[in-house]
């Protein structure tokens, strides 16, 4: 019995540790940095702990049940798809950042809205047609039109983040999708070495899969609690759009020049891309 506790608690507390990589802090900065609230940040970590912790139990279910080996090339690839999902998040944050700024006088940034509502920001003169960036939501886009009189080219549920408003606004489950494939990347990169880890540790097969569950519910309420502390400055930054806008920058710079290193390292020092590749998990 206080071996199994032994087992439960080492999952557990490991889990939170196993939150804090760098490479997942920083994939969640940079969706939580369109958020504007504790509940909504931690609402996100949870369901990239999900996400995270589906991946590890059957991957690493398999690589202890089942002895499954991965290929040196599969586990770099996952890793190097690690690389490439930061890069993807990070320019995603940089390119709606970079269009509000566009559409707003003086360059400053536009608070992002929060997720079903509807922001735009523009310049003009009123006798001309011109362009400008629009928000709804995370869904930035910009057209021409003119003010004789103001007339905005299509009604707000007739874009795609109106759709999905229209028909999953009620539960916003939707929004929540972009996490949930941020986690099962990241669990399929770390199964490995996680089951490796546990199978040379514990060695009973049966104690060694609830410890990967255990580890899992760990990581969930580690990133639970991390994505929150994370929110505090975007929440409090939310009314000055300087602040709120550099913040943003800063996230995906970061989160682009770490995916590039991640991919330079599993594809060229690893050698993905050549015929001898070299993998040890980690």
């Amino acid at each position: 019995m206080n071996d199994l506790l032994a087992v439960v608690l080492l999952g557990f507390f490991l889990g939170m540790r196993h939150a804090t990589d760098p490479d997942h802090v920083i994939a969640v900065t940079t969706i939580v940095a369109r958020q504007r609230s504790a509940r909504g940040a931690a609402l996100i970590g949870a369901v990239w702990g999900v996400g995270h912790t589906l991946t590890i139990l059957l991957v690493g279910s398999g690589i202890i049940l089942f002895r499954w080996a991965i290929p040196d090339r599969i586990g770099l690839s996952m890793e190097f798809a690690v690389g490439v999902m930061l890069v993807v998040l990070g320019v995603a944050n940089l390119r709606d950042v970079w269009a509000l700024v566009q559409g707003r006088p003086g360059g400053s940034p536009v608070p992002v809205a929060e997720p079903g509502s509807l922001r735009s920001s523009h310049t003009h003169s009123h006798d001309s047609e011109h362009s400008h960036a629009h928000s709804h939501g995370d869904y930035v886009h910009s057209h021409s039109h003119s003010h004789a009189p103001e007339r905005h080219p299509h009604a707000p549920d007739q874009t795609p983040i109106g759709w999905l408003d229209r028909h999953f606004g009620g539960v916003e489950l939707y929004q929540l999708v972009r996490p949930l494939v941020v986690g099962i990347v990241h669990g399929l990169a770390g199964s490995a070495a996680v089951a490796l880890l546990v199978l040379a540790a514990i060695g009973n097969p049966r104690w060694s899969v609830l410890y990967l569950l255990v580890f899992g519910l760990g990581t969930i309420v580690g990133m639970m609690v991390i994505t929150a502390a994370i929110a505090l400055p975007f929440a409090l930054s939310a009314s000055q759009s300087r602040v709120a806008g550099r913040l943003r920058v800063a996230s995906g710079l970061v989160s682009v020049a770490f995916g590039c290193f991640i991919i330079y390292q599993m594809g060229v020092v690893h050698g993905l891309f050549t015929s001898h590749p070299q993998w040890t998990p980690s």
